[in-house]
């Protein structure tokens, strides 16, 4: 009986030494008497009792890092608090079982020493403005050592900078100062567009009334013409009018009734005024040759 249970506590021994079962995202390193042998994928494993041993066991998922806080110098000579964390997943078992003893203390170690160094080349203005820029250079600077640690750094993220307490003051007195600034310049700039935009007001509403003007100047003359014109044209038609009454029979006598009429009319306006002094002609007959000389050139005019 004794022998029984022996033998049984034997075979589980057997049974749990040689059969693993690896969880899925892990990776089982063996040893087979004290030299690597293999990696054991996920799922169900057999190994030879008492030779083999699992040895390491690593998660291929991937693994945020915390890096601690450190000081930095910028290249200006600015004091940095800088932390971050990092992003990192276990590429290689054999590698990050051989290739160093603690492979997250050299990750992170390196990770600071590099960011050290690249903040080490900016100024404290750019350290601010170009985050990606750093977290790439980090990442690449780490990448390059933890292939032969069996690792991949996938990113690195700067959670915070801090500055010391002196500049972050001059800093706010800076933006504050940058803001007014901007503020008397937007200010300024509204006046200038105001002074424009009245300008522009007034030189348009001057173009207004000059244009106006202009246009009741040519409309003025275009009525005088038109005016002139009409008058021309009426004076033309009662001339035509009259030359044709005097061709007709008697209109020479009406012409020379018209004529005399008018000359008796001005001598006796002539004679009424009391300022004006009328000369009379000794010669009577010198009327009734002024009246025969306008009847000679009225024959002639319609003759012609």
């Amino acid at each position: 009986m004794e022998i029984a249970v022996l033998l049984f506590v034997i075979a589980v021994i057997f049974i749990t030494r040689s059969i693993k079962v690896v969880p899925q995202q892990n990776a089982w390193v063996v040893e087979r008497l004290g030299k690597y042998h293999a990696a054991l994928a996920p799922g169900l494993n057999f190994l030879v009792p008492f030779i083999d041993k699992v040895a390491y066991r690593h998660s291929l998922k991937e693994i945020p890092l915390d890096v601690p806080s450190q000081v930095c110098i910028t290249r200006d000579n600015t004091q940095l608090q800088v932390d971050g964390i990092l992003y990192f997943q276990v590429t290689d078992p054999m590698r990050a079982s051989y290739g160093s003893s603690n492979y997250i203390m050299a990750v992170t170690q390196l990770a600071q020493t590099s960011l050290r160094s690249v903040i080490g080349k900016l100024e404290l203005d750019k350290t601010f403005e170009e985050r990606d820029i750093i977290n790439a250079q980090v990442v690449q600077a780490i990448d390059e050592a933890a292939l032969n640690w069996g690792v991949k750094v996938l990113r690195y993220e700067i959670k915070d900078l801090t500055p010391p307490k002196e500049i972050l003051h001059a800093m706010q007195a800076q933006i504050t100062a940058e803001r007014e600034k901007r503020a008397l310049i937007a200010a300024s700039e509204g006046r200038r567009q105001e002074q424009i935009n009245i300008a522009t007001g007034e030189r348009e509403a001057f173009i207004a009334r000059s244009e106006g003007e202009k246009q009741a100047v040519i409309n003025k003359a275009q009525g005088e013409a038109a005016s002139i014109t009409a008058v021309a044209v009426a004076t033309a038609e009662a001339i035509e009018r009259v030359a044709a009454a005097i061709r007709q029979p008697g209109g020479e006598q009406a012409v020379q009734l018209k004529v005399a009429e008018k000359a008796v009319e001005a001598y006796s306006q002539v004679a009424g005024d009391a300022t004006t002094t009328l000369i009379i002609p000794s010669n009577m007959t010198e009327v009734s040759a002024l009246i025969a000389s306008a009847m000679k050139m009225v024959q002639t005019t319609k003759a012609s």
